[in-house]
């Protein structure tokens, strides 16, 4: 993954393949938590916790989001009449 940043803007890019929900999870807690250099250590240390817990729960929703808009996906191809394609999908 490459990453470029200028001022408050950052770029992230792949190669031959999206973002995995983890990379993604990383990106909106970059957002969401930050911590000056200059804070106590106690301070770095909850925020790190917190961070952690954060990333656990993001990680859950966001493939139980996955897994929900594969269902959709499945479901509309079975409607449209291509069965072995929803099933491939199905097993993803």
């Amino acid at each position: 993954m490459l990453e470029l940043a200028v001022g408050s803007v950052s770029v992230q890019t792949t190669s031959n393949r999206g973002f995995t929900p983890e990379e993604v999870a990383e990106r909106c807690l970059d957002r969401i938590i930050s911590v000056s250099d200059s804070a106590p250590r106690e301070l770095k240390d909850q925020a790190m916790a917190y961070r952690k817990s954060i990333r656990a729960l993001l990680l859950f929703y966001m493939d139980e989001a996955i897994r929900s808009d594969r269902t959709t996906i499945y479901n509309a191809l079975v409607e449209a009449g291509q069965k072995d394609l929803a099933e491939a999908i199905r097993r993803l």
